[in-house]
């Protein structure tokens, strides 16, 4: 057995997550396995399993033309540092308990590094019309080679500055631009820190006036695109009074998140007719929006050939009285 690829050693922060990958061929295809050694003095290499470390520990392998295996740890904490070794061997006594195989298990090791997550200080500011993101890093183990900004997968900016202190400027209004931003301290490892830029619900409607068919289904939406995600939904119709649209006979709300939809059975021009409100609220407060309900008779597809046909009969109607009315022409001698 010989490795095609071997395990690379890594530093990571508490809490991190960390995958070991390992590869290995030969005739028979060789078995894998992983065993670990922890940096006190008094240990010495054990075994790892799937499902080890109270379910921390998953161990992918596969064994088609060659053999391949990965290990991943989550929720990492500093028990964790210590020496990976990834074994191989297609010996047929590798795993005999009173034989020692003939051929020993070859080895390669990778180091993992498991450093305390440093407190990082987070904040928004509003200053002249402009939102202030900042993160504040405490005394990180490693050296700080540069900072980035994220928005989600995208990059605001990066530089090469080696401070503690990074900020990151944007024009506008909290309700503007609400959502998760990422300060990134540049390591290894990387160290992120979350700014949240949180408002009350910006309710926008999908369509501000919608359309339907006297005895067909009306769907009404209403989203949210502002940050947090909206914790309850409600409908009201405009009318006598205001009154809750209740999820019971024609109506049928169905809300999830940041996105509200309202079915209404069966639309009636008389009832259904009108203004609906549909308001969110989260932990930041409220907002609301309209979207206009029309109904239409279902005979109103035929109002455009009605209309034509009336204007073929008035036009029929006038070249009939017209030639009744002419004088007949004279006969001539």
């Amino acid at each position: 057995a010989g490795f095609i690829k071997s395990p690379l050693s890594q530093k990571k922060l508490t809490q991190d997550s960390v995958e070991l990958y390992c590869e290995a061929i030969g005739n028979p295809i060789p078995e894998i396995q992983w065993w670990f050694e922890g940096n006190d003095p008094n240990d010495t290499y054990a075994q790892l399993w799937d499902g080890a470390r109270q379910d921390r520990v998953k161990i992918n392998a596969t064994y088609n033309l060659h053999s391949t295996s990965t290990i991943s740890i989550a929720n990492l904490t500093s028990d964790d540092s210590g020496m990976y070794e990834c074994r191989a061997s297609n010996d047929p006594d590798r795993n005999h308990l009173s034989k020692s195989p003939k051929v020993k298990w070859i080895r390669s090791q990778a180091n993992v590094f498991v450093i305390e997550r440093p407190e990082i200080t987070a904040q928004v500011t509003e200053v002249s019309g402009e939102l202030v993101l900042s993160c504040n890093v405490s005394a990180p183990q490693s050296r700080i080679t540069g900072h980035k900004w994220k928005h989600g997968e995208k990059v605001l900016t990066e530089d090469k500055d080696t401070s503690s202190f990074t900020s990151y400027k944007i024009a506008g209004k909290k309700e503007e631009h609400s959502g998760v931003y990422e300060c990134v301290y540049e390591g290894p490892p990387d160290i992120i820190g979350q700014v949240n830029i949180s408002v009350a619900p910006q309710v926008v409607p999908y369509k501000k006036s919608e359309h339907g068919n006297e005895g067909d289904t009306g769907v009404l939406t209403c989203k949210n695109p502002s940050f947090p995600a909206v914790t309850t939904w409600s409908w009201y119709k405009s009318g006598h009074g205001v009154s809750a649209v209740k999820v019971t006979g024609r109506y049928i709300i169905k809300s999830s998140g940041n996105k509200t939809e309202l079915r209404i059975h069966k639309l009636d021009i008389e009832q259904d007719t009108g203004d609906y409100f549909c308001n969110a609220t989260n932990s930041f407060g409220y907002g609301d929006a309209t979207v206009n309900l029309r109904v239409r008779s279902r005979l109103a597809a035929l109002w455009p050939f009605l209309g034509i046909v009336a204007e073929v009969l008035v036009l029929v109607t006038i070249i009939f009285i017209y030639e009744k009315r002419r004088k007949p022409d004279e006969v001539p001698d």
